[in-house]
């Protein structure tokens, strides 16, 4: 059975940094599109822009990286419980340019979970999503590294790897919710995702980078 997308992702990294300005304008577009189409999109924000964007906006917002630790003497680290308090709902973890050890994932994911957090853990094939299902986090997010920020989507370059990762994921987790990413750019790659049995998309630079961003998130929700 083909599942509806219910979540599109997208993820500021370090683009988008400072209260009021590209996070902030951002933010108001998905917000709009968001209402416009009834297709929820969220964003993952830098740290610093955490707090001002869930006091601002109703769509969901997510930090990009928690720290396994509890509050407590860890210079640098972010722990799941400031995340919260800064109003995130979840988390990024183990993305490409932040990967964490099996450890260390394992505590993040922890602490999201006792702070009653979503959790998005990024993959990279179709054997590290099914050993981040065991784990049961809210989200697996599929995403081919060679693909990310490449202008070349994955829906098309590699739909076997959706296919696959998909399958892994269910095969350990039935109920497990699947999201991929990697030049994701328009409706028409998030179409084929869904269509592949995915449960969203995680992005970033084709909306963070993009002229017009409103327009482009307009175009990925146009075929759902």
């Amino acid at each position: 059975m083909k599942r509806i997308v219910t979540f599109i992702l997208i993820n500021l990294k370090s683009y988008a940094e400072g209260t009021g300005q590209r996070a902030h304008q951002i933010a108001t577009m998905a917000q709009s599109v968001s209402e416009e189409s009834g297709v929820e999109i969220g964003l993952a924000a830098g740290y610093i822009d955490l707090h001002p964007l869930s006091r601002h906006f109703e769509i969901p917002i997510y930090a990009q990286h928690v720290d396994g630790v509890p509050p407590g003497a860890f210079t640098g680290h972010v722990t799941a419980s400031a995340v919260r308090q800064a109003g995130a709902v979840g988390s990024l973890l183990n993305h490409s340019e932040r990967r964490l050890t099996l450890a260390a994932l394992e505590a993040g994911l922890k602490a999201l979970t006792e702070e009653k957090l979503s959790s998005v853990i990024c993959t990279n094939n179709e054997a590290t999503s099914a050993a981040a299902a065991a784990l049961h986090p809210t989200y697996v997010a599929v995403e081919p590294p060679e693909l990310i920020g490449s202008g070349v989507s994955v829906s098309k370059a590699n739909p076997e790897i959706i296919t696959r990762s998909v399958a892994a994921v269910r095969e350990v987790n039935p109920e497990g919710k699947v999201l991929t990413g990697a030049g994701i750019q328009s409706g028409e790659c998030v179409k084929i995702a869904v269509d592949l049995g995915t449960d969203g998309v995680l992005l970033a630079s084709s909306v963070v980078k993009a002229k017009d961003p409103g327009a482009v998130l307009r175009d990925l929700v146009s075929l759902l």
